[in-house]
């Protein structure tokens, strides 16, 4: 039977049905916010499969097109992959969602958000967010919850709660935070150099409304919400721990762990599992178990060393950067290269930079097609941790860690008025040990200036790490955390700003949400790093933007034409702009107002093409000169192209000083001639003369 519930939330109404669709799954939700429509489902198997010793989560969020009234592009006229859009929202309701299921869970599990209808005044990715929360919340699958998650944009200074998408397209801040009833859970953010304690008020402005979305939510599960089922808990045996520690001693532990080498640490480990190994051989059981009681061993260790000894794995200090490094124009004959290299993390970065009309056309459920001029892309090999696999293109990590590197730096690009280019940023990565995308944001950065992108500021970024105990006072921060502390460690606060403000922040965390004073921390600490690694690194490799872009890269050129002229300029059916382009080699975009971009990378052709489509939109007055070509020989006189499909008549009487009797006898057919123009005759037609035109 249908249940509906109703909430105000930022002047619209949420509304949630549960009973109406969906029975069979654990969990169902049709939720709209004023006419954007989801349904969120949760369902979870019966028991685990066999072998897995993980949680196997899944989240989908899955963009329809009929709910934007538009049709799929394509030959098969149906939804293809997931978009980027589709992949990023998918991961901001998994990352506050995931801490919340017990941690010896192993049933598989899907949240599915199918997105139904949308209304350009309710995004439908805080619509997803909050009905997967709800779906799990009312469901029989174990799960610590509720969770909510607000949007909050800022124009003018003014922050919006859950603004439109026309508000978040345009607005200085795009924030997205999940909260438990006590916590922050998750953060997600794109800034224009918004101050820290700005941020940081936005982010509790976010949590405040949370907390009216829980006691909602509250209200639901009390009608509706269903029993959690039982579940084959995976825990190690006390007499498989205790005999561990026996024969591998805590300060064995801590001795092999305690190295700022990765290659080292992993050997260390793989002898102590070797010897294990041999020590159970003959206890099938606990042979089985031995990875996850290794690698619980190890965690265990690490915490306490940071957390009771104040110790890092690798002797730094809490606040410590690791080494390091910056060069830039590693890579010959591309248009801009930077390497940054952070302890064991190493990212190469390399720029393009192409005409606006080769800018990314994204179409999905935003009501307008939007161009990205911008792209930043992360790629992450097997050989960057000394690993082999087959390569099956980018992940939703590695998509998720490229629209980070790309929110930070959008906020100091140029607009394409001040630089007319489209630019694609590529970071490789060469070898990995923690905070890979905080690494591919200073390259990058480094990258576009060596390039010539004259980039308004310089964008760091660092990742923070936490180490909790059992009270919340009990805490330790940590910067730039490596591989070993992101795995064995409760969060990764990842910022990047330049030195004025924060330009993206993306927080994960593994427990159940941080106070306030660890999110204050942790950003203070992040503003500091950052700051370091401009004075002490990046400037050192290139301090500016250069002036001018690599000899390599296209050039361009801005003119303006009366927009009335566009149509002589493309010609019919574009017949007279591809003849310019495929005489030119340039490429030629023009834009509604009449701007024209030249593009090449040889200027004689670009001034040659300019000149062309100045003879098109220029009116001919009375002693204008022309170089052209005869292109086609009468009785009368000779026609000679001045740009493509500009032709003027040459009477036979003003082609040579001299009386003739055919224009053969001076010209031929593809002869260049210099003319000048008469002006217009009784009938308004224009004529030429090679006669009267003054030589040299």
């Amino acid at each position: 039977m249908e249940k509906k519930f109703e909430m105000e939330l930022g002047g619209r109404k949420l509304c949630v049905s549960v009973g109406k669709v969906a029975a069979q799954a654990n969990g169902a939700v049709l939720i709209s916010y004023g006419e954007t429509t989801v349904l969120a489902t949760a369902t979870a198997s019966e028991k685990p499969r066999e072998g897995v010793d993980f949680f196997p989560l899944s989240v989908d969020f899955e963009e329809k097109m009929y709910a934007v009234g538009k049709m799929p592009g394509g030959f098969n006229k149906r939804e293809g992959k997931a978009s980027e859009n589709a992949v990023l929202t998918s991961r901001v309701i998994d990352r506050p969602m995931r801490p919340l299921f017990p941690k010896d869970y192993r049933n598989d599990v899907t949240l599915d958000n199918l997105v139904l209808s949308v209304d350009p005044d309710c995004r439908p990715e805080i619509v997803a967010m909050n009905g997967a929360a709800i779906a799990t919340t009312i469901s029989d699958i174990p799960f610590d919850g509720p969770v909510a998650m607000t949007q909050i944009g800022m124009i003018n200074g003014e922050l919006i709660v859950n603004p439109s998408q026309a508000d978040w397209d345009k607005g200085d801040l795009k924030l997205t935070v999940a909260s438990t009833r006590e916590k922050v859970i998750m953060i997600e953010a794109g800034a224009n150099e918004i101050p820290d304690d700005v941020m940081i008020n936005a982010i509790y402005k976010a949590h405040e409304i949370n907390g009216t979305i829980i006691d909602f939510i509250d209200g639901i599960v009390k009608e509706c919400g269903k029993k959690k089922h039982e579940y084959e808990h995976h825990v190690i045996p006390e007499d498989l721990y205790a005999k561990m520690k026996e024969l591998v001693p805590s300060d064995e532990m801590e001795a092999a762990v305690f190295t700022d080498e990765k290659q080292l640490r992993e050997e260390n480990i793989m002898k102590i599992t070797d010897r294990l190994a041999e020590a159970f051989k003959d206890n099938e059981e606990w042979l089985a178990l031995l990875p996850d009681a290794v690698y619980d061993y190890q965690k265990k260790t690490v915490r306490k060393m940071i957390l009771k000894d104040g110790k890092r794995p690798d002797g730094r200090a809490m606040d410590q950067i690791r080494p390091l490094s910056a060069e830039v124009d590693i890579i010959p004959r591309v248009h801009g290269s930077a390497m940054f290299t952070r302890g064991q993390t190493q990212i190469c970065d390399i720029v393009t930079l192409a005409p606006l009309s080769e800018a990314q056309r994204v179409e999905g459920l935003d009501p307008n097609i939007v161009e990205k001029r911008y792209i930043h892309q992360y790629n992450f090999p097997s050989y960057s941790v000394g690993e082999t696999k087959p390569s099956r293109g980018p992940g939703r990590r590695e998509i998720g860690h490229g629209a980070l590197a790309e929110r930070a730096l959008l906020p100091v690009l140029p607009s394409k008025e001040e630089f007319p280019y489209s630019i694609r940023a590529v970071s490789e990565t060469f070898e990995s040990n923690g905070s890979t995308s905080m690494a591919s944001t200073c390259a990058s950065c480094m990258a576009l200036m060596a390039a010539g992108v004259p980039i308004k500021k310089m964008v760091a970024g660092i990742s923070c790490g936490l180490v909790t105990g059992d009270v919340d006072s009990d805490y330790r921060l940590l910067t730039d955390i490596q591989g070993l502390e992101d795995f064995f460690g409760d969060m990764d606060f990842k910022v990047t700003g330049t030195r004025e403000g924060i330009t993206a922040i993306q927080m994960d965390i593994k427990i159940h949400g941080l106070t306030r004073e660890i999110v204050e921390n942790a950003i203070k600490r992040a503003h500091e790093a950052r700051l370091f690694i401009m004075d002490n690194c990046m400037t050192k490799a290139i301090a500016e933007p250069r002036s001018e872009v690599s000899k390599y890269a296209p050039k361009i050129i801005q003119i303006r034409i009366d927009p009335e002229k566009i149509g002589d300029v493309v010609g019919q059916r574009g017949k007279t702009i591809n003849e310019i382009i495929a005489r030119t080699g340039c490429t030629i975009d023009i834009e509604e107002d009449g701007s024209v971009d030249v593009c090449g990378t040889d200027m004689a052709e670009m001034d040659r093409a300019i000149n062309m489509i100045k003879i098109i939109t220029t009116e001919f007055e009375k002693g204008q000169i022309f170089t052209g070509k005869v292109v086609s020989i009468k009785e009368f006189g000779a026609f000679v192209e001045f740009a493509p499909g500009k032709e003027g008549l040459v009477h036979i009487s003003k082609v040579a000083n001299e009386r003739i009797d055919r224009v053969e006898d001076v010209l031929t057919l593809g002869d260049t001639v210099k003319v000048v123009c008469l002006g217009k005759d009784r009938m308004g037609r224009i004529g030429f003369s090679i006669k009267d035109c003054p030589q040299g």
